[in-house]
């Protein structure tokens, strides 16, 4: 859950967009339907503005010639995912690096985003 009072949202959204490929309205990588399309919750109209215009900044630097489709929704309630999901990288290393491989997410940010 994120505490603005430990983190500043801008520097979270920083961290956050090149994670992801906010510009596939399907799914992110290999992974297709809508339990994988990407969000941003806020939980105040002052967290909804600073996330619009980071939203409005990357679709203006041209970095991606498609449209960001990354939605912009109000938070409702949260709910942990199962004990068995939580650090899925690390209880499962070996198919979690596979899968991650097999995805084509490595690729992808590092051509969208560690281009010189």
């Amino acid at each position: 859950m994120y505490d603005p009072s430990k983190f500043h949202l801008d520097e979270l959204l920083r961290l956050y967009w090149p994670q992801i490929d906010p510009t596939d309205a399907d799914g992110q990588f290999h992974d297709r339907g809508p339990q994988y399309r990407t969000a941003i919750f806020y939980h105040s109209e002052s967290q909804r503005l600073v996330v619009e215009r980071s939203k409005q900044e990357l679709q203006k630097s041209g970095r991606f010639k498609q449209p960001i489709v990354t939605k912009v929704l109000p938070a409702g309630p949260f709910y942990p995912a199962e004990k068995e999901h939580q650090q899925f990288y690390k209880t499962n290393a070996e198919y979690y690096k596979a899968d991650r491989k097999a995805s084509g997410r490595d690729e992808f940010i590092e051509n969208y985003w560690h281009t010189s």
